[in-house]
């Protein structure tokens, strides 16, 4: 059984994973929050998940180093200078980062990365994600994660080809674009569709979750399969073998 530690373990996402980590047969090494000794959890346990938020990224990657422990990344609105955090760390130990957990998205990007690839420009792409009231970042990390997976199948750069916010008179859509539109209110665990729009036909993509504990089953998958393996930057696509 390995030895699970669950970083930013209050609120109903810490709840999601102990029960997860339970149902899946592990042991639950214990869990920290903000202000909590993280080196001691690392040292306890086998692999960390950590949930928390990006400003305490360095410090819990840190920890995981010096234990010598892997570590799956489930936070979202990372910019920049955290993958950078999460390249150095993978130098020595295993590192899983992923916008969303969930095996049903991941499985989700792959099936966009496939049609982006073989639908032409004149199939315009545009992104949607709902969302609970109290989300801090837009669009969501999951939302970012099937933009990526489009942008990768068409083989172009996201950030230089996305468009977000529309507003006013902005002009026609331009070629190739791919587009993100954030919704927010109520208790939406998280919605998203990925369509795919030419003249005359639609394709649409759509995962719902109806539950947290898909995330929480998710990163618990992944922490079994992270678990012994060399330093190295790892995705979910790799846990299900995609």
């Amino acid at each position: 059984m390995a030895r699970i530690g669950i970083i930013g373990s209050a609120g109903r996402m810490g709840a999601a994973l102990a029960e997860a980590i339970a149902a899946a047969g592990e042991v639950l090494s214990g869990g920290v929050d903000k202000g909590d000794n993280v080196a001691a959890l690392a040292a306890a346990s086998d692999v960390l998940v950590d949930f928390s938020a990006p400003g305490a990224l360095e410090g819990n990657l840190d920890a995981a180093m010096g234990a010598g422990v892997p570590i799956v990344i489930g936070t979202t609105g990372l910019e920049e200078r955290h993958h950078f955090l999460c390249d150095h760390a993978a130098e020595r130990i295993a590192v899983l980062q992923t916008g969303n957990t969930s095996l049903g998205v991941t499985l989700l990007a792959h099936l966009v990365r496939e049609a982006a690839s073989r639908l032409g420009e004149d199939w315009d792409i545009e992104i949607t994600e709902t969302h609970h009231r109290m989300k801090v970042d837009a669009p969501s990390g999951t939302a970012l994660l099937l933009g990526e997976a489009a942008a990768k199948g068409r083989g172009i750069d996201l950030a230089a080809s996305s468009a977000r916010g529309r507003d006013g008179i902005t002009g026609a859509r331009r070629v190739g674009d791919i587009g993100f539109a954030s919704l927010r209110g109520g208790s939406v665990a998280g919605d998203h569709t990925v369509f795919f729009l030419g003249d005359d036909e639609r394709l649409a993509f759509t995962h719902l979750a109806e539950n947290r504990r898909i995330f929480a089953k998710g990163a618990v998958r992944a922490a079994q399969w992270l678990t012994g393996r060399p330093a190295g930057r790892y995705t979910m696509p790799q846990v299900l073998g995609l």
